[in-house]
Formats: C-alpha cells, structure tokens, sequence
C-alpha cells in the first residue's frame, strides 16, 4: 500500500520548519545562510526553503566532522 501523501514529510520546508527540525533559532540559520556554512537553501520568490535531503545531507556531515576525543565511544 503506498504511503498517504499527507502522512510523509514535505519535500521542501520553510526557514521556520528547518530551524524546528535542526533545533536551531530561525536567527541561526539566517546567520549560516549568511556565512554560506549552513545546510542548502534557495530562494522561490521571497521565501528560503530547504529540501529535505539536503538537510539530512547537512546533518550527516556535520556529524562526520566530529573527531572523537579522548576517552570517546564510537
């Protein structure tokens, strides 16, 4: 049975529901969008919206960056 359209996550999100899923301040992302450091972002029209991917991209090599440090489980 394929999945309810309503039941998945949208494919693209607004800055508001990308600081959510990040747990991050809407004023953080707008400062890494800034920098050029955060996850990718584009604009349509007047809004920044993220894809998901992307974000879930963003996170994954944020995660691998961190080095393991003394005393550390991985």
């Amino acid at each position: 049975m394929p999945d309810h359209p309503a039941s998945r996550e949208p494919e693209l999100l607004t800055i508001t529901e990308a600081a959510e899923l990040l747990r991050a301040p809407v004023a953080t992302l707008r400062y890494w969008r800034h920098l050029g450091i955060g996850p990718r972002s584009f604009r349509l029209g007047r809004r920044v919206l993220y894809r998901c991917d992307d974000l879930r991209s963003w996170i994954d090599a944020q995660h691998d960056q961190i080095a393991p440090g003394p005393g550390s489980r991985r």
